[in-house]
């Protein structure tokens, strides 16, 4: 069965995983768009995304496209699932405070679907409580959190904050969408 999956991405080191996320769902034969906020656009480029997912990728509110679609409405209405990966403290705290000032974080506010949040970050700004409290209150609101790893960090340090194996994504996002399939 082909669904019709939103990715979200982030401006962290792991945003190029996210290009092998989009891989895999692809050669399952889902549709994926892609929302990458101004920072993420620093880590990989837009045309990577657009490359492999057949799809225009989604990096600004304003794109005149010569017909009036809200994008982060329309994407999200028709989005079987949403996932941001990766996603920084930036953006869980702007998600958790009902901050919607990107394409990005409107569509996860007019998100109608599941919407799973695999963050990545250094270790301290993992571990900082403020960032734990917001993903506890984001996972008691119904947001599907995928919890990172302990790896080597970017900094060389080893800790947690590594964003989620592709494989682990994958299986995650395969998984609530088995849900929603069984419904």
């Amino acid at each position: 069965m082909s669904y019709s999956i939103v990715l979200g991405v982030t401006g962290s080191i792991a945003a190029y995983k996210a290009v092998e996320v989009v891989s895999s769902l692809m050669k399952q034969g889902n549709n994926v768009t892609v929302i990458m906020t101004t920072n993420a656009q620093r880590f990989v480029n837009p045309v990577t995304f657009q490359s492999i997912s057949k799809n225009r990728v989604i990096t600004d509110l304003f794109i005149d496209t010569g017909n009036y679609d809200p994008n982060h409405v329309s994407l999200a209405e028709h989005a079987d699932i949403i996932v941001v990966a990766p996603a920084t403290a930036n953006f869980i705290g702007k998600v958790l405070s009902g901050i919607a000032d990107d394409a990005l974080t409107c569509t996860v506010m007019a998100a109608r679907s599941t919407v799973v949040i695999a963050p990545a970050m250094n270790d301290s700004m993992y571990l900082n409580p403020i960032v734990q409290e917001n993903i506890k209150k984001l996972t008691k609101l119904g947001y599907v959190i995928i919890e990172p790893e302990e790896g080597r960090l970017c900094t060389g340090r080893v800790g947690i904050g590594r964003l989620a194996s592709v494989e682990k994504i994958v299986g995650v996002i395969n998984e609530e969408l088995n849900k929603k399939k069984d419904k």
